[in-house]
């Protein structure tokens, strides 16, 4: 049967966060009367009100900045989320993957464990611990601690961030970051940050890797795991677990500045890495990881082509781009039992490449034929650019996404299109056409055969016709343009204009 979704468990997380991030963006937040708590002590429990519109506080920092509460998704649903009041922007989501429903019977508790459950059937999501109290800081760090403040957090939403980190919060290899979309994460490697792209099941492509590039330190090999961090003098630093200094600085743009508003990055749904400082009334962009829109992995979505100070068009150079993409997003591949392997048709289009080609594997072939055979015969492949001055043939396991133009004709891609894809647009586009053509013709024939009948009326009527014409206005013929009718006069108007 023939795969239609990528990864179920990212898909899931992708409609909910976005879901999550349309609630707020649409609504203004309303809230309940009840009065919200700085402190979950053991005994706490909590249910969605049916009056609350958008967000519902349950338990706020000390400066008011930060609460944690249930997030009414798309009317029915339900998330746990951490939400920055001012701007009503959600920093954390404790449950992405299965969100509760909005009703009485969804409960949140704390017995030594935070649990959102519907006790008659299910839990949705639990931190598994055994302490004394949950407190929210004013950076959105979410812990649940025992009686004996000196211990460590028996639990902290910093460990298991959603598409947000914020200053001061550390990112580990153990952590991963998604996009609100699920299709794009960031992770760490043994000594860079890496973006990466999940297009299609299986799929994991990088698309961005920043290496650290160890000016006032050196990551040292077993030495201990590297971290990111956003730290408060503007920047986004790479150290290793251990050493102070880091191996890395990304500059913010307020780097070296008097600006002090809270900061913040976040993976965006085109799978940019941004950072933004609040300046009191609003964040403002402050940091992007990629600067140019056509470095982006898919910038102008499926069969798209990204020129440079051009904007977005379409591959075929038939179908307009609107609406974001060419083509209806595809996924799957052509190995699916029941499907022929052949059921594509090609597209082909030269001075192209992907934007993200030098992190792209490949593999050197003599001649542009033989790379496209290498992805024709592979059920796994939707497409292939080779480049014919190195004869390196990257292939995409991926349905197509953006290509760049780079105006160098020897960049030759092959890209398959699932049978349907795509036609309906076209074929639209030719129907209209024809249907142009059709009454253009009509209108046409219509001219003639209104022109041939007065001639044969004229001839006809001989001169009989004229004298009568003559005596009813005063002996003088009206020639032949007024000797049209009306109507026909407006038929010709018509088919001049």
């Amino acid at each position: 049967m023939e795969t239609h979704f990528i990864n179920s468990v990212t898909r899931l997380r992708a409609t909910q966060l976005l879901l999550c991030t349309l609630t707020i963006l649409l609504f203004s937040p309303t809230t309940t009367t009840a009065t919200t708590l700085s402190e979950l002590p053991r005994g706490f429990k909590a249910t969605p009100d049916s009056s609350t519109q958008t967000f519902q506080p349950l338990l706020s920092d000390s400066t008011g900045n930060f609460s944690l509460g249930f997030l009414r998704v798309n009317k029915t649903q339900l998330a746990l989320a951490v939400l920055h009041v001012p701007s009503s922007e959600p920093f954390w989501i404790a449950n992405p993957s299965q969100l509760a429903r909005w009703s009485d019977r969804t409960h949140l508790t704390f017995n030594g464990s935070l649990v959102l459950s519907d006790p008659q059937t299910k839990t949705y999501w639990s931190t598994h611990t055994d302490a004394d109290h949950v407190i929210l800081l004013n950076n959105s760090n979410l812990l649940i601690q025992s009686a004996n403040q000196n211990e460590a957090p028996a639990w902290q939403s910093f460990d298991f961030p959603t598409n947000t980190l914020v200053e001061n919060q550390n990112f580990t290899s153990k952590m991963v970051l998604i996009s609100s979309n699920g299709l794009y994460s960031m992770r760490l490697g043994p000594d860079f940050i890496g973006l990466y792209a999940n297009f299609n099941e299986g799929s994991d492509q990088i698309y961005l890797r920043h290496k650290a590039m160890e000016a006032k330190t050196d990551i040292v090999e077993n030495k201990g795991p590297i971290y990111a961090q956003i730290n408060p003098d503007r920047y986004l630093g790479m150290y290793q677990t251990g050493n102070p200094l880091p191996a890395d600085v990304q500059k913010f743009n307020s780097y070296q500045t008097p600006i002090t508003g809270f900061l913040r990055v976040r993976l965006e749904p085109d799978g940019n890495l941004v950072g933004y400082f609040w300046d009191g009334s609003k964040w403002v962009l402050d940091y992007q990881a990629i600067s140019q829109t056509c470095e982006l992995p898919s910038a102008c979505g499926s069969y798209g082509l990204c020129n440079a100070g051009n904007g977005c068009s379409c591959l075929d150079n038939r179908t307009e781009f609107a609406s974001g993409e060419c083509f209806a997003a595809q996924s799957g591949d052509f190995c699916s039992e029941g499907i022929p392997r052949n059921n594509f048709w090609v597209l082909r289009r030269n001075g192209v490449e992907p934007p993200y080609k030098e992190l792209m594997g490949y593999q050197t072939t003599s001649s542009v034929e033989q790379c496209e055979r290498l992805c024709e015969k592979n059920c796994s492949c939707w497409g292939a650019v080779f480049n014919n001055a190195s004869g390196f043939c990257y292939m995409m396991d991926y349905p197509i996404q953006t290509l760049v133009g780079v105006g160098d004709e020897t960049k030759m891609g092959y890209f398959k299109v699932r049978e349907g894809a795509g036609r309906k647009k076209i074929n639209a586009g030719v129907g209209v056409g024809i249907g142009v053509m059709c009454g253009v013709v009509l209108i046409l024939v219509g001219i003639v055969g209104v022109w041939r009948f007065r001639v044969w009326k004229r001839k006809r009527g001989g001169g009989a016709v004229k004298s009568r014409f003559m005596e009813q206005n005063g002996g003088v013929s009206p020639g032949p343009y007024k000797d049209l009718g009306s109507a026909s006069f407006r038929s010709i108007e018509m088919g001049s204009t």
